[in-house]
């Protein structure tokens, strides 16, 4: 029997829309909602957050997905909220609550030292309940059925801290941190270094590298936009990257650009040039000390 409902047409969508999730679902699935709006071919996230948490989303269409990892490694920005007095199996309000301490006194002076012993390179052993893998399997779902693993701990590093405001038993945060950072542990560690124990009851990202959020960018929004509309809000496909050294194809080349074959350039070395001919962006490329253009990322557009 066929299906009464009509299957959706998808098209080829190029560029990045910069969705602030809201709480309750998982990355993926906003990803797909966002990506039906649009009825686009090819899209996916630059890091995922957890149903927990909400904000910046960067989501990277078509061609665009090209560019997506430097986003995957880029600095990440963040506000949150740590509950003192007990700990939980999640590290956030999800889980069942695990160990119980009396919080201190607390003064701001005493959070900002404690604050200060984080900033940094410091390490990091990642939670149970993650993504990471043991023996092929995401240490969530072993987690789940009560197995704990050894992990071993990994650098990460924490360029900023700024405490934004405090009660008696919690305290709030702006973190700034390298990718591959748990904020569910950093605020564990906090708590502990405070004389206690804690759990996340808010984190919300405001900041991928350079990409910052824009709180009306809502699926909401979106589904009160026409199609055109909603493309209309993307990014270009090299935003990702803009930052990065953007240079003229040599003249009568670009054609030869797209085919992958370098070209020589009058031009100094280096490791990672935007290539355009005229406005149009032709990929990501390196030049070397032989002044040779090399192709290293290609658009299709």
């Amino acid at each position: 029997m066929k299906s009464s409902a009509a299957k959706i047409q998808r098209r080829a969508v190029h560029g990045v829309f910069l969705l602030n999730k809201p709480l309750g679902i998982s990355s993926n699935a906003a990803l797909q909602k966002v990506r039906w709006l649009l009825r686009a071919e090819k899209a996916g996230h630059t890091g995922a957050l957890d149903p927990l948490a909400s904000g910046l989303l960067p989501i990277c269409f078509g061609e665009a997905t090209k560019f997506s990892h430097f986003l995957l490694d880029s600095t990440k920005r963040y506000q949150t909220t740590i509950q003192l007095g007990h700990s939980t199996t999640t590290g956030d309000v999800e889980g069942e609550i695990l160990l119980e301490q009396a919080v201190p006194v607390l003064t701001e002076e005493s959070i900002q030292n404690v604050l200060n012993q984080f900033v940094g390179e410091i390490q990091q052993i990642p939670p149970m309940y993650s993504a990471l893998k043991k023996q092929g399997r995401p240490l969530y779902e072993l987690a789940r059925k009560g197995i704990e693993v050894e992990r071993e701990a990994r650098p990460i590093t924490i360029e900023a801290i700024q405490l934004l405001s405090f009660t008696e038993n919690s305290i709030t945060l702006d973190v700034t941190c390298s990718k591959g950072t748990y904020i569910r542990v950093l605020g564990e560690d906090i708590a502990k270094a405070l004389g206690s124990y804690g759990h996340l009851t808010y984190l919300h990202r405001i900041q991928t590298g350079h990409f910052e959020l824009i709180p009306s960018y809502t699926i909401e929004y979106l589904e009160g936009l026409t199609e055109q509309e909603r493309e209309a809000l993307l990014l270009p496909v090299y935003a990702p990257v803009q930052h990065f050294t953007q240079i003229q194809v040599p003249e009568g080349r670009a054609e030869y650009f797209s085919r992958g074959m370098e070209s020589n350039i009058d031009h100094t070395a280096e490791a990672q040039v935007l290539v355009f001919d005229g406005d149009k962006c032709l990929g990501l490329a390196e030049i070397n000390d032989r002044k040779r253009l090399i192709p290293k990322r290609v658009l299709n557009l």
